[in-house]
């Protein structure tokens, strides 16, 4: 079963490598320097447990790199191929011990949410999508913060669930791959999840990326199609993205990132509350915009 993942996910890479690269080519979208250090280092970071989505949202934001509506689009199609390369490594090298029905649950699970997500973006308010992502920031400031205070579950050394809860574990992941078209990524709630359930968080890896990786690559080719995205950020991304993934899986491996999460954590909070301001507006504008609008 675990060849069953791996086969379909090494093909969707190259298939969602040559779609992206087209797409460069066609609209002369030459990759940016910054894109490609942020991909590098929140890649870099990510592969070692800390989560590319909030520190790249946060620093979009800082930066006024993309409209906010495009925010979650273009980190989803930046982080895409350094998310499958993580996929394919923690597969090969803890897939095999982790219950496969949970693996392959979770991570179709997590699929069809993925999909299902992409027209509800698309269509959804700009200020809605801001509220949503202000709160996914909030969210993983917090789950820093008890990360970092030691107050994170510590999970147990099981490699499955009984049945009950696996399927609360599929369910959660069909949520999760709807927000991850809002730019909340999963691995924090996945691994927060899985841990409670007493599942060894080394084990939480494999699920984590094969779920994201395989879901990325299918909502990106959309977002690609679809135009609603940064080709010249994302592009930098994947490029500086990939090398970081290995060299933090083969040579890094591990490192104390305690004192950068309370870094992370000011700058998302910044991140959150603009959020949250710039959506308070729109709101407010929508709703004086309606209220001046002529009768029929």
């Amino acid at each position: 079963m675990l060849i069953a993942l791996l086969i379909p996910l090494g093909l969707a890479a190259v298939v969602y490598a040559l779609a992206m690269l087209r797409a460069v080519i066609r609209r002369g979208a030459v990759p940016t320097l910054e894109g490609f250090i942020l991909g590098a280092v929140t890649n870099f970071f990510d592969t070692l447990g800390i989560g590319s989505f909030a520190p790249t949202m946060a620093w979009f934001k800082f930066r006024k790199l993309v409209p906010d509506r495009l925010i979650p689009c273009t980190m989803i199609v930046g982080h895409t191929l350094p998310t499958m390369v993580q996929a394919l490594i923690f597969l090969a090298l803890l897939g095999v011990l982790v219950d496969p029905i949970l693996l392959v649950g979770c991570t179709v699970a997590f699929l069809m949410g993925g999909l299902l997500g992409v027209p509800l973006v698309t269509r959804t308010r700009v200020w809605i999508v801001q509220v949503v992502v202000a709160f996914g920031l909030i969210l993983a400031a917090i789950l820093y913060a008890l990360a970092n205070l030691q107050l994170m579950p510590g999970g147990g050394t099981a490699s499955g669930l009984p049945l009950t809860l696996t399927v609360v574990a599929i369910v959660a992941s069909f949520v999760f791959g709807i927000l991850l078209n809002f730019g909340i990524g999963n691995y924090a709630p996945t691994l927060v999840l899985l841990s409670l359930m007493g599942m060894d968080p080394r084990l939480c890896f494999p699920i984590m990326a094969a779920s994201a990786g395989l879901t990325a690559s299918a909502t990106g080719i959309r977002y690609i199609s679809i135009g609603d995205v940064n080709l010249k950020l994302a592009g930098g991304m994947a490029i500086g993205g990939i090398p970081a993934v290995l060299v933090a899986a083969f040579i890094v491996k591990s490192m104390s990132v305690e004192a950068l999460r309370w870094g992370v954590i000011v700058v998302v909070l910044y991140a959150a509350l603009v959020m949250l301001r710039s959506a308070i507006a729109g709101r407010r504008d929508e709703a004086t915009a309606l209220v001046c609008a002529p009768a029929e």
